[in-house]
């Protein structure tokens, strides 16, 4: 095997990593989006059952 083959491998397996580390980051995001929308929304819901 050649020494532009071994790196040619190796970027496209480098390639490969990154774009799913982007795609799980994006998921991340967008999964704790939602907790949070629903978390607050339930936040304000419940905010008449509050006595001080």
């Amino acid at each position: 095997m050649e020494n532009g083959e071994k790196i040619y491998r190796t970027m496209s397996v480098t390639g490969v990593i990154a774009m799913t580390a982007g795609i799980v980051a994006i998921v991340a995001g967008i999964v704790t989006g939602v907790m949070a929308i629903v978390s607050g929304a339930m936040l304000l819901g419940q905010k008449k059952n509050v006595l001080f």
